[in-house]
């Protein structure tokens, strides 16, 4: 679902299992070297760029100014938990300390939206990130230009 007030804000829901962006593999091949990220990362970004595109109206265009980034990460509770474990991490009593890191969260985002919900990342001039968990695995971004 997105809302928009005259393009300078919106909020997008990317649903299902939160993915971190993985470390870059290299390959080498007549004296050089190409980093590339690895299969899971891609996927996880043409699924960003997909579910925003579905919420976007069809004219949208990227938003041109200085931006605000608020980033919620919904990560699926494990299940080897107790039931009284899982009620205390469905409250958000207790939130996610493991790995992966939300920095990790933030750099697939950005990237998987960067050139569709904005022209490039470096107009971006703050952002949040936020672990919880939850029984409905999703990451929510919220974005407010100036």
């Amino acid at each position: 679902m997105i809302t928009t007030e005259r393009r300078k804000a919106m909020k997008l829901t990317i649903t299902g299992e939160p993915v971190a962006a993985g470390r870059p593999r290299f390959s080498s091949r007549g004296g050089f070297v190409k980093a590339y990220d690895p299969k899971k990362s891609r996927d996880y970004k043409t699924l960003l760029k997909e579910q925003a595109m579905q919420q976007l109206p069809d004219d949208y265009q990227p938003i041109d100014c200085p931006i605000e980034v608020d980033i919620n990460v919904y990560r699926s509770i494990q299940k080897s938990v107790s039931k009284k474990e899982y009620a205390r991490r469905l409250s958000n009593e207790v939130r996610p300390t493991v790995k992966p890191d939300a920095d990790n969260y933030v750099k697939i985002i950005l990237d998987g939206l960067n050139g569709l919900v904005w022209l490039d990342d470096n107009q971006i001039t703050d952002v949040a990130a936020h672990k919880y968990y939850s029984d409905k695995p999703r990451v929510e971004v919220e974005v407010h230009g100036s």
